[in-house]
């Protein structure tokens, strides 16, 4: 039946059809509909894991025992879950292991822009790169099949424009998998990697990889040659093909759907028959520098092509029209300006219970070392209350890191912040490491009860499944104590006073301490009904007693805004105003109440 899917739908569908047993993943933009999508098939056990390299493990473990198994994750998750997969490439499995990976050209919401191929290389294991929705699904089911054939982790790599684009998919039937359930002792030799084994298993991994060349060359359906126009000669994977194809049809074509190991003799036939080879490929000149190191001439590739962000049809045709046709490259229609849209910044929800704590956070001036999440809008102005913030869990280690150079003195104004889901995916660890060695920075957790900025994904601390189904909820304040920390508090963030002063007294402790928000759960989270909890509806301005201060300006809510008093210049409608609060989107928190300076914010039936 042909069906309308996005990339990341296909890709669950594609699982589905090749009979996989179970899915695992931790939420990545733009990875993160993958295992959503997997978990409305019954069939299919599923799960939100702790973090990447867990997801790895556990789908690691249901592949020995037999069972097909299916892992996502965005491109900075792979860096998480490298550990276990570069000895997997040793060991092998049982049941077909995809791991799925989306990379995030443009860095839309990621810290960083990575090439996952490179890990492809490095890992020794081979990688797929579909181009549509079609492929994500008909890949996600080849790649089950050359796992168990070739004894293999298998690679599926998407990227933003793939994961989130919509095309048709002809889909099929589930079929399962006819291995045998159970696990083996006599394989022991296979899966324990100490030396003596691993050496051996070393030995194999060259092997497969020779039988895996052959497979790219002879038999993988998604290597395609299509020879037009021999003068120029077009090598390209996934959508960087797709743009390609659309900007210059009449030349020929080598489109590559399995990226690694690559056909080589495919590929130096089809620069034989050509006389102008180029290479278009998104981020680094991976295929290119391969293919050069093969000793073949490539006319153009990076040197023309971006190799930072993400490609576009347009970026592409600027790049290479001169190149490929010879003709200068000229927009099809004039750009016409009709007016600048006013800047949109990504900010903070309307009652979001971060934006009072990172306001508390700034009057206190305290250098925060901040993680991945939500809260890292709190960068940008008028908050401007963090300043260093690199991975997940990462906040922990840095505040405490410091201290070690800083001393107690200088650590008296650092603090480390973090969510509960990136507290459990990488903060445990280091925040046993600071107590372990007597450190003795401040870690805030934001307990928001939900991976928020993912899109409302679990975790082991919300209480809830990938399905919903009721779980055990982790006690932030007893997993603290248990790792040694003798001083856990809770604040309400709402409540800026008792911000102030509790975070105030726990940065002058003598060791690690822990703060933990309590009744804050985002603002978008219907499950926890949050709204419920503020007693007022929404809150309004006394225009006749607004000084203009613009104080309720610094907490960046987008329910205020700035009402410039007429008749005044430019400069002075800066200066003398109201503010006004929007009803429509007043949810009524009562934070802006408490930063004015005259009392003049009061709610609405005052």
């Amino acid at each position: 039946m042909k069906r309308i899917l996005q990339g990341n739908e296909a890709i669950a569908r594609g699982a589905w059809e090749a009979g996989v047993t179970v899915g695992c993943a931790y939420p990545g933009t733009p990875s993160s509909e993958i295992m959503s999508e997997l978990s409305r098939y019954p069939e299919v056990y599923t799960e939100w894991s702790t973090n990447e390299k867990v997801s790895l493990e556990v789908a690691f473990g249901a592949s020995l025992a037999g069972g097909r198994a299916l892992v996502a994750m965005k491109h900075v998750g792979l860096n998480v879950a490298a550990d276990p997969l570069m000895t997997m490439a040793y060991t092998g499995v049982k049941g077909g292991l995809v791991v799925v990976v989306a990379d995030d050209p443009g860095q839309h919401s990621s810290q960083n822009e990575q090439d996952s191929r490179h890990w492809t290389r490095f890992g020794k294991v081979p990688m797929l790169e579909p181009a549509d929705s079609a492929e994500c699904r008909d890949f996600t089911r080849i790649a089950f099949d050359m796992s168990e054939r070739f004894d293999t982790p298998v690679l599926v790599r998407s990227e933003t424009r793939v994961s989130h684009s919509d095309s048709p998919v002809d889909t099929g039937e589930r079929t399962e998998s006819a291995l045998p359930k159970g696990l083996s002792r006599a394989d022991a030799p296979k899966q324990v990697m100490v030396p003596a084994f691993a050496r051996m298993r070393r030995l194999e991994i060259d092997r497969r990889m020779e039988r895996l060349e052959a497979y790219a060359e002879e038999e993988f359906p998604g290597n395609v040659t299509e020879f037009g126009d021999l003068s120029v000669g077009i090598i390209a994977s996934g959508v960087s093909y797709l743009y390609a194809k659309e900007l210059f049809p009449d030349y020929s074509f080598l489109k590559l759907g399995m990226v690694w190991p690559l056909p080589r003799r495919r590929i130096a036939d089809f620069c034989r028959k050509v006389k102008k080879m180029i290479v278009v490929e998104e981020l680094d000149p991976f295929l290119e520098t391969e293919i050069r190191a093969m000793g073949i001439r490539v006319r153009h590739g990076k040197d023309l092509v971006p190799s930072i962000g993400e490609l576009t049809p347009a970026i592409l045709e600027a790049s290479l029209a001169k190149a490929v046709t010879g003709r200068k490259y000229r927009p099809a229609r004039p750009r016409v300006r009709t007016g600048e849209l006013p800047g949109r910044p990504p900010n903070f929800c309307a009652g979001c219970g971060h934006r009072p704590l990172f306001y508390a956070l700034k009057k206190l001036g305290v250098f925060v070392f901040g993680d991945i999440g939500c809260y890292t809008l709190s960068v940008a102005p008028p908050l401007s209350a963090m300043h260093a913030s690199t991975c997940m869990g990462a906040s922990v280690g840095g505040a405490y890191g410091a201290g070690k150079v800083l001393g107690k003195e200088g650590l008296g104004k650092v603090c480390a912040v973090l969510g509960d889901s990136t507290f459990l995916h990488g903060g445990v660890a280091p925040l046993m490491d600071a107590v372990y060695n007597r450190g003795y920075s401040t870690t805030l957790i934001l307990d928001n009860r939900i991976t928020a900025m993912t899109g409302q994904q679990d975790h082991p601390g919300t209480g809830r499944t990938i399905r919903g189904d009721e779980a055990p909820m982790v006690d932030y304040a007893g997993l603290a104590r248990a790792v040694g920390v003798r001083h856990v508090r809770h604040i309400d963030p709402y409540n800026i006073a008792e911000t102030l002063d509790v975070v105030r007294e726990e940065l002058e402790r003598d060791d690690a301490s822990v703060i933990i928000t309590r009744d804050s759960p985002c603002i978008l989270l219907r499950r926890e009904h949050p709204r419920d909890r503020f007693r007022h509806p929404l809150y309004r301005v006394r225009e006749e007693t607004c000084r203009g201060c613009r104080a309720c300006l610094n907490i960046a809510c987008p329910a205020i805004s700035w009402r410039p008093e007429p008749g005044m210049t430019a400069e002075g409608q800066k200066r003398k105003g109201t503010a006004l609060i929007n009803p429509e989107q007043c949810v009524g928190c009562g934070v802006c109440g408490q930063v004015c300076t005259f009392g003049s914010i009061v709610p609405k039936e005052s």
